[in-house]
């Protein structure tokens, strides 16, 4: 039987499709999820978002009365998420370099509010600062490395963003697995370490998980 380890505890029905497809797997969270304290106005006229994380901190913490007039995020599951807590989504753009570019194509100074983690990416910020537009950073979570050694392999490994990537790396290797990657971000990272990077169709764990089941399948046969 094939295996492989999530980088990100599963649901139980996301576990049943592992399963389903033959998949013997393991499970942890290589990147632990903290929220620090922020401070926003009242109104917000755009909003950014890249990440759930970004906007489940957002939601339990900022105060009731904060109203944003326009969000872009990336991702549906981001956008479902931000949707289901009452907040209408503007534009979804599958990465932070389409997002940004969603943003410059407004033709709007700003300012706007980029909720985020401590260790965001670069890659949206520095688009909209050589765009000269009023980009402001709200740092709404930090972010901590599980740093794990696992002494079995793997024929894949679920990868949900750069930095379960770095934390796996930081004690283990990739060797001969095969790394599944949420999106190009993610894929870019696991570049670094190996060239058998598999990256799902959409960003969201159930097409990372069905590319692993289609990708090791066709390998056992």
């Amino acid at each position: 039987m094939k295996s492989v380890l999530s980088t990100k505890k599963l649901s139980p029905a996301q576990k049943e499709l592992l399963l389903n497809a033959g998949l013997s797997f393991v499970e942890y969270d290589a990147v632990l999820i903290e929220p620090v304290e922020f401070n926003v106005p009242s109104q917000i006229q755009y909003a950014l978002f890249t990440s759930q994380n970004a906007v489940e901190s957002f939601v339990n913490n900022a105060p009731d009365s904060t109203q944003i007039e326009h969000v872009l995020c990336v991702g549906t599951k981001t956008a479902n998420l931000l949707s289901q807590n009452g907040i209408k989504v503007t534009k979804i753009a599958k990465n932070s370099t389409e997002l940004a570019q969603n943003v410059i194509n407004m033709a709007q100074n700003g300012p706007f509010y980029y909720f985020c983690g401590t260790q965001r990416r670069d890659e949206l910020p520095d688009a909209l600062k050589l765009a000269k537009i009023d980009l402001i950073e709200v740092k709404t979570y930090k972010t901590e490395l599980n740093l794990l050694v696992f002494e079995q392999k793997w024929d894949g490994i679920l990868f949900f963003s750069p930095s379960g990537i770095e934390s796996y790396s930081a004690k283990n290797s990739i060797d001969s697995s095969v790394a599944f990657c949420i999106g190009e971000t993610t894929a870019s990272e696991a570049k670094k370490y190996t060239q058998n990077v598999v990256v799902a169709n959409t960003t969201s764990v159930e097409s990372v998980i069905a590319k692993a089941a289609k990708k090791l399948k066709y390998v056992e046969n």
